[in-house]
């Protein structure tokens, strides 16, 4: 299992999935009609390293940080 975590205005709670890739995790996510929206938006990070490239090997408690873009001023 591996923990997805949704940041900052997705609003959405954490989730733990059976993944063992990121091109799992964004299959599984995109089911979710309310995430599709702002999955092209998002960077990713697995265990707080940014990542890019959907054939990322996930392990066994892994957590994938879901963030949205952001504005600053």
């Amino acid at each position: 299992m591996i923990t997805v975590e949704f940041l900052g205005p997705i609003g959405k709670a954490p989730i733990q999935i059976e993944a063992k890739t990121l091109a799992d995790v964004s299959a599984k996510l995109k089911e979710d009609a309310a995430l599709k929206e702002w999955l092209d938006k998002c960077a990713v990070a697995v265990n707080d390293t940014m990542v890019s490239d959907l054939s990322a090997p996930l392990n066994e408690g892994d957590r994938v940080s879901i963030l949205p873009p952001v504005c600053g001023g």
